[in-house]
């Protein structure tokens, strides 16, 4: 008999805005492929229907909701409990513990849940006091009404054992493996500094622009990401890249061949994420063997291990870290090197998938 499930709390599928969903477009072919009957709910507009990846077997739902920073997440992860209330699925997968707050109406329903915890997203500096004390609060009812709970770090499982009292699943994220990909036009191979990040200030951009500024008097930088909102943060991009011929910004990419492109051929990939698990953009990082530059974190150094390199999240440091790889070969190598086999033992997507496949089993039969 043919199981279902229901993907709630992502932008939709299929999309490229961040991890989650860079996570469904593995899984939810796998699911499917595996015999589920997968529904994936999602927002207007936030989907890329002509992507030749698509699988059709997988249900697309888009319910309504606010579009803001601070609403979106709640009233979009209402409105698809709520269908999802209604068509009763075997098992729901639930994103975001900001869908906390939905789950004693599952719970009721007699719909079991695996919920993914994602990062400490009320320690991001990105958001205002009320947004913490939401993620806070839907935290503290995702310890409470959840089912079972992922983590997508073992760090970020210690917090939740310490915090809340609940263990959980460790899964992490897994990355594709490119095959050899041709340099992106005016960025020849090994020649430039990268930074992927949503423009945030937990992901040390500021931090890189300053360094940015340093280094392009000598070297090109590329720059991946904005806000998503506008703001400080993508008018200094902008404004950087318009005066200097040697900064390239892409902004959002949608383009997997064009983002894979870019992390192969970088001289020095700037990974600046300081608050979250596993980073799926580090991972896929390191499986097109970039040579990675992490800021200093317990996650950053969980993921790349004891040969990553680290820096302090300090302009004048990380522009050092990066001139100092970016004039190496030998070091890019290595770095490199240690990437694709760090992702290969330990990040891969079919295990990721897997480790779904049976949490979301044992869920529904409970």
């Amino acid at each position: 008999m043919r199981k279902s499930v229901a993907i709630i709390g992502t932008r939709g599928y299929p999309s490229y805005y961040g991890g989650f969903e860079t996570l469904l477009r593995q899984l939810a072919p796998y699911l499917t492929n595996r015999g589920w009957d997968v529904t994936v709910y999602g927002r207007h507009g936030s989907t890329t229907p002509e992507d030749p990846n698509l699988d059709p077997r997988v249900r697309t739902i888009v319910t309504k909701g606010i579009e803001s920073k601070s609403l979106s997440t709640l009233s979009y992860g209402l409105t698809s409990t709520a269908h999802a209330f209604r068509h009763a699925p075997d098992v729901a997968l639930v994103m975001n513990v900001a869908n906390g707050y939905w789950l004693p109406a599952l719970k009721a329903k007699g719909i079991p849940t695996v919920i993914n915890v994602d990062g400490i997203e009320w320690e991001r500096a990105k958001w205002g006091r009320p947004a913490k004390a939401v993620f806070r609060g839907g935290a503290n009812m995702t310890a409470r009404f959840g089912d079972h709970l992922v983590y997508d770090s073992s760090e970020i499982g210690r917090r939740w054992a310490n915090d809340f009292g609940r263990d959980g699943i460790y899964i992490p994220y897994g990355g594709t493996d490119p095959g050899n990909l041709n340099p992106v036009d005016k960025l020849s191979h090994r020649s430039y500094a990268l930074m992927v990040a949503r423009f945030v200030p937990e992901n040390t951009v500021a931090e890189f622009l300053d360094a940015a500024e340093t280094l392009s008097d000598r070297w090109d930088v590329a720059i991946v990401g904005s806000s998503g909102y506008g703001g400080e943060l993508d008018d200094r991009v902008e404004a950087l890249a318009t005066a200097n011929s040697r900064v390239h910004w892409f902004g959002h990419v949608n383009d997997d061949s064009l983002l894979f492109s870019l992390w192969q051929h970088a001289g020095a990939y700037f990974h600046g994420h300081s608050v979250g698990g596993t980073n799926p953009a580090l991972v896929q990082a390191m499986a097109c063997g970039a040579p990675v530059i992490a800021r200093d974190t317990v996650f950053n150094r969980e993921v790349l291990g004891p040969k990553g390199q680290y820096v302090a999240p300090d302009p004048t440091a990380i522009a050092a870290a990066l001139e100092t790889v970016l004039a190496n070969s030998v070091m890019q190598q290595q770095l490199s090197t240690n990437s694709r086999t760090r992702q290969a033992e330990h990040f891969t997507w079919d295990v990721v998938c897997g480790r779904y496949e049976q949490t979301l089993l044992h869920a529904s039969m409970q």
